[in-house]
């Protein structure tokens, strides 16, 4: 067992960071970005180190650490990593220094605060390493309610130049979304310790506990019910999404990268973390419905995302159709099917982050979010258009990149269960074909569009080194997922395992036992 308090110092190192850079002056704009890359950098490296010292073949949580923070209430600091949060957490360390090195420019602007725009980045890479590493309900409610702060105020304040109100309407609106979620959540999570005060003569928040209590059905589904809701606001899951597309639209490009790669990942993590585990039996009853929102939401994200001229607001509402995937995945409850779920969001986050990355590096050049503003570019600017179509194929799962292996698992594992849902859900792929293709002929091919040729140059190279990580993932993950998927997959059959879901038997002939014969 590892003695290092890994999760301790990966929570510490960007709290700190972001206070440095925060109480930078204005104009120390340079140096608030150097040492910000520099934190960002230093945190991955630190995950990486946590990550060499995981084992993949041992069961529950690793690098625990428990102390106890408010005794009288049972409130813990405690904190653990198993398969699911380690990768979510990879993902996160693994994203930050891309987007600070490609938000490098992006809060020039006299009216900005460059320092606080970076310490916001630095302050959100805590809150999202919290929420992967709580092991305290509590705990993780205090992590998932403040990673609404540094979003507000990135979306409010650093969003589009000349589109305040519009800004300032989605920061709201987004706020408010997630309070409501998140309250609804607060109340469960109190129901929840009320129950654990029954059934262990103390309340308790530690997750472990919780997960032994012998709930009876009707308080389940209430309980269930109360995360649910906030989970399927912050994934976005249909149709609890109408505030993703505003969101992705007005945030920074750094921002929506963090929003919809990670962020989101929360609500899907919730759902196999605490909804599954702590609600066995509310799972089962609900699991029909979660399913039918999730095949809704693949057809209903793909449709939209067809008829967008915005660019970023077409990149949010593919990710409505590839939650529909990841929903799908977990509420199948077998262990291909849950494995898929959870390195499809490590695929999305990648996928997808790099589409936004690409196409704030299309904006910035263009200044324009409006697909029929390009056309063309592939001719000026190869490389941008080499890694956009990247970007592109990967999220309509090509084979040998990596989305591929994910819906693939997503698709068979359901198929084993729910045959119906996963054929009609194969059919959004076809969907998926067409919004991607679709972008990417109307802006980087055919002639070229006026004003383009004029001072529109291709990737420089800082933008060069902000896509090359993400595009190598892109490829290893899609040519060779094994070691993401053999750190994944003990934790989710451990998770179905203990609330009695095992996967299907075979039903083909060569199952049949010997002697027996069709």
């Amino acid at each position: 067992m590892s003695t290092v308090p890994w999760l301790t110092i990966l929570l510490i190192v960007p709290t700190v960071g972001s206070l440095v850079v925060g109480l930078l002056p204005r104009a120390r704009a340079e140096l608030a970005k150097r040492l910000a890359l520099t934190v960002a950098v230093a945190e991955l490296v630190l995950a990486v180190l946590m990550a060499v010292s995981f084992h993949d073949s041992r069961p529950g949580f690793q690098f625990s650490q428990h102390y106890n923070w408010i005794k009288a209430f049972g409130i813990s600091y405690s904190v653990g990593v198993d398969g699911i949060a380690l990768a979510l957490i990879l993902l996160s360390v693994v994203l930050v220094p891309v987007v600070v090195l490609s938000s490098w420019h992006e809060a020039d602007e006299a009216d900005r605060n460059v320092p606080v725009f970076f310490a916001l980045i630095l302050s959100l890479e805590t809150f999202m390493i919290g929420t992967f590493a709580a092991t305290d309900v509590f705990l993780f409610y205090v992590f998932f309610e403040a990673m609404l702060i540094p979003v507000y105020f990135l979306i409010g304040s650093y969003g589009p130049t000349g589109e305040q109100a519009q800004r300032s309407y989605t920061a709201v609106k987004f706020l408010i979304y997630n309070l409501v979620g998140g309250l609804v959540m607060l109340a469960a999570v109190i129901g929840l310790y009320v129950v654990s005060a029954q059934n262990l003569r103390h309340g308790t928040f530690d997750f472990a506990q919780l997960r032994q209590l012998n709930i009876t059905p009707g308080v389940q589904k209430l309980l269930f019910a109360g995360f649910f809701l906030a989970f399927a606001i912050k994934a976005p899951l249909w149709p609890f999404h109408t505030w993703l597309p505003d969101a992705g639209a007005q945030s920074p490009t750094g921002g929506a990268v963090l929003l919809v790669g990670v962020l989101d990942k929360v609500g899907t993590f919730g759902l196999i973390r605490y909804c599954i585990p702590l609600f066995p039996k509310a799972t089962t009853w609900f699991a029909p419905l979660v399913l039918a929102m999730a095949v809704v939401g693949i057809f209903y994200g793909a449709l939209l995302a067809i008829g967008q001229r915005d660019m970023k607001r077409l990149v949010a509402y593919t990710s409505l159709a590839h939650f529909g995937f990841i929903a799908l995945g977990t509420f199948a409850l077998t262990s291909q099917a849950g494995t898929g779920a959870v390195l499809y969001m490590i695929n999305h986050g990648l996928s997808t982050g790099l589409l936004f990355i690409v196409v704030g590096f299309m904006v910035s050049r263009r200044e324009s979010r409006d697909i029929s503003a390009y056309g063309g570019m592939a001719k000026v600017t190869p490389v941008l258009a080499g890694v956009f179509l990247i970007a592109g194929l990967s999220s309509l799962s090509l084979p040998g990149l990596n989305s591929f292996p994910s819906e693939f698992l997503v698709l068979v594992g359901t198929f084993t269960r729910y045959r119906a849902l996963a054929i009609v859900a194969t059919a959004g792929i076809v969907l998926a074909a067409i919004y991607i293709l679709y972008l990417y002929q109307r802006t980087m091919t055919g002639p070229l569009a006026e004003g383009i040729r004029a001072g529109v140059g291709d990737l420089s190279v800082r933008e060069k080194v902000v896509v090359a990580p993400v595009v190598a993932l892109i490829i290893a993950l899609g040519i060779y997922p094994k070691p993401m998927i053999d750190m994944i997959r003990p934790a989710v059959t451990s998770t179905f395992a203990d609330i009695g879901h095992s996967d299907p038997a075979p039903t083909s002939p060569a199952a049949a036992p010997q002697g027996v014969h069709k």
